[in-house]
């Protein structure tokens, strides 16, 4: 399984493309946006240097790796001669059915079809094409070309080697690969996002401010990023999403987003990617990777 397509050159989409073009795998990246794609092509080379500065990657490797990255927005041309393809567009039901639709379609009947959903099931998305089987779920942690770990998500119907193909190609990547159930949110967005939403609902009910939420978590549970910044830091958009699939996949209330949540996302106050969260982002700042300035 040398060629792979990824789709949605995001944040997620690039780092993957990254990390599989870093170790030989001829990549396309394909995003219906022209401009998304030289973004991306930008923020991949910027990722090359940072690793080349910190003695991850030599000098002499960099260009190799460039080389293996095609960036295009022909999707039907992109993956029709690939052995794996990566799902790595917004966390919108209609338009992942609509993409794995096209998928089922213009792939070869022999190549996987993977998710990097981080909370809609595997399943579902499985069953708008016509190999279930080989449906599954790869859920990257961000940022992905330092995160070590994969989320591997098997559907109902995911054969049981397909399961092993994709821990190898994890362990390729020099991935840590663990297979977890098709629950709403997996493992890690269950635990998480209840944390963060409990941290939301305390700065909410007035109980402490963002800082002292922050600090109490990485100074008495040793957590590297308090639950506001990483809230931040993943957007707030995307835990309101998530914590939705949540609530509406157990029909529990428990994991009802809080209205403060809610609030921001209307008033477009997204975290890192809007400029203004929990924080504000001015890039005057580097806090564990993030350029940020935080002004409480």
């Amino acid at each position: 399984m040398e060629n792979i397509a990824i789709v949605g050159s995001g944040t997620m989409g690039n780092g993957i493309a990254q990390v599989f073009a870093t170790e030989g795998y001829m990549v396309q990246l394909i995003d219906v946006s022209p401009d998304a794609l030289r973004l991306a092509e930008m923020n991949i080379n910027k990722n090359l240097d940072r690793f080349i500065s910190k003695g991850k990657l030599s000098l002499e490797n960099k260009p190799a790796v460039i080389k293996n990255i095609q960036f295009s927005t022909d999707l039907k041309e992109g993956v029709k001669n690939v052995s794996l393809v990566i799902e790595a567009i917004s966390e919108n039901m209609l338009l992942k059915e609509n993409l794995f639709r096209q998928l089922s379609d213009f792939t070869p009947e022999s190549c996987y079809l993977a998710s990097n959903t981080s909370s809609i099931s595997i399943t579902t998305l499985a069953s708008f094409t016509n190999k279930p089987e080989k449906v599954i779920g790869l859920h990257f942690m961000n940022p992905v070309p330092v995160m070590p770990l994969i989320e591997i998500i098997p559907g109902l119907l995911t054969a049981e080697s397909v399961v092993q193909k994709m821990t190898d190609i994890a362990e390729s990547l020099h991935k840590t690969p663990l297979v977890v159930a098709d629950f709403p949110g997996f493992i890690s967005n269950r635990i998480l996002m209840p944390m963060i939403n409990e941290a939301i609902l305390s700065l909410q009910e007035g109980i402490a401010g963002v800082n002292e939420i922050d600090q109490i978590m990485k100074l008495g549970m040793a957590h590297p990023m308090g639950p506001l910044q990483l809230a931040d830091y993943i957007g707030l958009d995307v835990c309101f999403s998530i914590l939705n699939v949540l609530k509406d996949g157990f029909g529990n209330p428990k994991y009802s987003p809080a209205v403060l949540l809610a609030n921001m996302v209307k008033a477009g106050k997204l975290g890192l990617k809007s400029g203004e969260g929990f924080y504000q982002y001015d890039g005057s700042k580097k806090i564990n990777g993030v350029s940020a300035m935080f002004k409480n």
